[in-house]
């Protein structure tokens, strides 16, 4: 099976803030191209930044790469956000609303506010999650189960993917900083970032052992025993390599 190509080092992909600058440059320079000073600038500045703390850095192609692509598949979107969404039809919204009156909440209970969370989805290409950029269109097969059809981060339409919510659409995962590798206790299942000489992703894996060790300059030097649950391989990893569920970051630290 073909992977799904990846022209980035990062799962994650670009942040919210790391698009919005890139966006506001191609606003600002029309349809020129992009030379080396404006991606390495850029680059260096999204690499130094506080939101990519143990990410992967960002390589200047990377964003010379993402820059062209945008250009040519995307100019729209710089002039309305909502213009690329594609509205759900009236069946489909039926469906939504049939599908809606089959869970109730309790008595006093209020309907969570989604409105800030962040998705990642599994792909049905390679096995690996990516993060969800919008939920363009959904649906309801015969037997009742939703999907969605979802953007990835960083990929334009034509990577779109039909992908089952309950199965393989969740909250997506975060990176720790250095000072939180105390949290992360032996059975928890993480996302361990794969680097392939013709692909780069985020697989699921399980912590088997945690090798605790002093920090230095360099951050967290702790090391991590991890099994892969695609082929039951292992690997000792450092910290930087590892996403982890957000629930973990309310979790007590464990000395």
């Amino acid at each position: 099976m073909e992977l799904r190509p990846r022209h980035r080092k990062s799962f994650s992909g670009f942040t919210e803030e790391e698009i919005e600058k890139m966006e506001n440059e191609l606003k600002q320079s029309g349809e020129q191209d992009f030379d080396q000073h404006v991606c390495k600038k850029l680059a260096g500045v999204f690499s130094h930044s506080k939101g990519r703390a143990g990410k992967p850095i960002v390589k200047w192609t990377e964003v010379q790469t993402w820059l062209q692509n945008r250009q040519k598949c995307c100019l729209s979107k710089y002039n309305s956000a909502e213009s690329n969404r594609k509205l759900p039809d009236v069946t489909e919204e039926c469906a939504l609303k049939e599908e809606n009156q089959r869970f109730h909440m309790p008595e006093g209970k209020k309907v969570p506010d989604l409105s800030d969370l962040q998705f990642e989805a599994r792909s049905s290409v390679d096995g690996a999650w990516y993060d969800v950029d919008t939920f363009t269109s959904h649906r309801f097969l015969e037997s009742g189960e939703p999907e969605v059809l979802v953007r990835y981060v960083g990929f334009g339409p034509e990577e779109d993917e039909w992908i089952n919510v309950r199965k393989s659409v969740r909250e997506r995962s975060v990176a720790l900083e250095n000072k939180e590798c105390i949290k992360v206790r032996v059975g928890d299942s993480a996302l361990c970032f794969q680097e392939g000489k013709d692909n780069a992703r985020y697989v699921e894996a399980r912590i088997l052992e945690i090798q605790k060790k002093f920090h230095d300059i360099r951050g967290c030097r702790c090391l991590f025993v991890i099994q892969y649950d695609h082929d039951n391989t292992r690997e000792i990893v450092h910290m930087r390599r590892l996403c982890f569920r957000p629930s973990i970051l309310g979790r007590l630290s464990q000395i």
